[in-house]
């Protein structure tokens, strides 16, 4: 035989030999990877490591009084007026999501020590935050108004760590902190989600002081029990329908929230609170399946920059335990995990640890004027669920595939029903 053949048909042989190794490899680390996910353990380490990753530059430099000299400011608006607003959005926006983890306080673990380095980084950065001679003084007060919308979720975030945060300011600071959330109330809110902020703010003060301004605190709530709801666990974002993500951004965990706390001090319009949970219950539902097969789910109305911040609502359900009784909380837990781990890896999410506009990647035009550098830590709300412990169903629970991927693969799911009232 010719020795060019020869050599040929060794070096077919060689790659097909290669190819085979390469598949066998290629499924061993999957089963391997499989094997090391099936109780939740696995997948929580990756969580934690991406949450941080997020979270780090953000309270890192806010606690070295650094925060307004070094993060980025990215957007396509030309009105520099938002800037100064856009610290306080990082700050409130990254702890709303990463505060349910911190309540869970320092233990002996690798991540309990993790918790309590950020507890602490939290404790300084916000002392920093409120104190008017601070180079991170941050703007709670108008004249503009987007100061209210993160003035709320700062205190959403507290009111989910109240031992770990507010327990562990020293006195000036809650004194501090209080003012600022009481300058907020110079700001009018939109008849649309933004009266939730204000009811938030106040239902933060109301827990935390004892007094509050019952008519921000109860008016949002009722415009939305009495003339927003659209049917099925939708609200309308104000009287009109918006076919967005906002009633998983906002509306319902700012809702549910408000309202346990209301119900908490007896006030009489927490009467809704079962009902709104249940509500609450059925839209988690509908988020589950809207993410495909693939962990993809679509790019659908204002403000998808804030990317998996989007499954606000179903991580909030997952956390307080509001998910539908018979949804295996491991399906959710796969579920996200498949949306984390896909946007998380786009190129370009990042630029020097910070987050940049877009939605799979760097993609500035998918941003409105509103969106900016600060706010596209919303997407910290995916994480809540990292706020039960390990041995809580969602992260005991074996792997298990989510409603639409057990569809696509063939699997009877059964129908799927619009909630009674």
């Amino acid at each position: 035989m010719n020795h060019r053949v020869i050599i040929l048909a060794l070096c077919v042989l060689m790659w097909q030999n290669a190819e085979v190794q390469a598949a066998v490899s290629t499924e061993q680390v999957t089963e391997s990877k499989a094997k090391l996910a099936i109780n939740g353990h696995d997948e929580r380490s990756e969580w934690v490591e991406t949450m941080t990753r997020i979270a780090a530059p953000v309270l890192e430099n806010l606690a070295a009084g650094t925060l307004r000299a070094q993060m980025p400011y990215e957007t396509t608006s030309s009105d520099q007026k938002r800037r100064d607003v856009s610290y306080l959005e990082a700050v409130g926006r990254t702890i709303c999501g990463i505060a349910p983890w911190i309540e869970l306080g320092e233990d002996k673990t690798e991540e309990g020590r993790l918790r309590e380095h950020y507890a602490k980084l939290i404790v300084r950065g916000l002392r920093n935050a409120v104190n008017p001679t601070s180079s991170d003084y941050l703007t709670f007060g108008g004249p503009i108004t987007q100061p209210l919308v993160d003035a709320a979720f700062l205190a959403e975030g507290i009111l989910r760590a109240p031992k770990q945060i507010w327990g562990r300011l020293d006195k000036q600071t809650r004194e501090r902190l209080v003012t600022e959330w009481k300058r907020s109330r110079s700001i009018k809110p939109y008849e649309s989600n933004w009266l939730l902020f204000a009811s938030m703010v106040e239902a933060a003060l109301l827990e935390f002081t004892g007094e509050c301004d019952t008519l921000r605190l109860t008016y949002g709530v009722k415009r939305f029990r009495d003339d927003w709801y659209k049917g099925d666990a939708w609200y309308g974002d104000g009287k009109d329908f918006h076919l967005d993500y906002y009633n998983s951004l906002v509306i319902h965990p700012m809702l549910t929230e408000v309202l346990r706390i209301m119900d908490k001090h007896h006030f009489d319009t927490a009467g809704f609170l079962e009902k709104q949970e249940r509500r609450h219950s059925r839209y988690a539902a509908e988020l589950e399946r809207l993410i495909s097969p693939e962990g993809t789910y679509p790019p659908l109305g204002r403000s998808i920059a804030y990317r998996f911040g989007s499954f606000h609502a179903l991580s909030d359900a997952a956390l307080l335990h509001l998910l539908p009784a018979d949804m295996n909380p491991a399906q959710v837990r796969c579920a996200l995990s498949a949306v984390i781990r896909r946007q998380a890896s786009m190129p370009q999410t990042f630029a020097d640890s910070w987050l940049r506009v877009g939605f799979a990647g760097a993609q500035l035009q998918m941003g409105e004027n509103y969106i900016n550098t600060g706010s596209l830590y919303l997407c910290m709300a995916v994480f809540l669920p990292l706020g039960l412990p390990l041995d809580d169903p969602f992260w005991a629970n074996p792997a298990a595939d989510w409603t639409s991927k057990k569809a696509w693969n063939g699997v009877d799911v059964g129908a799927d029903h619009a909630i009674g009232e």
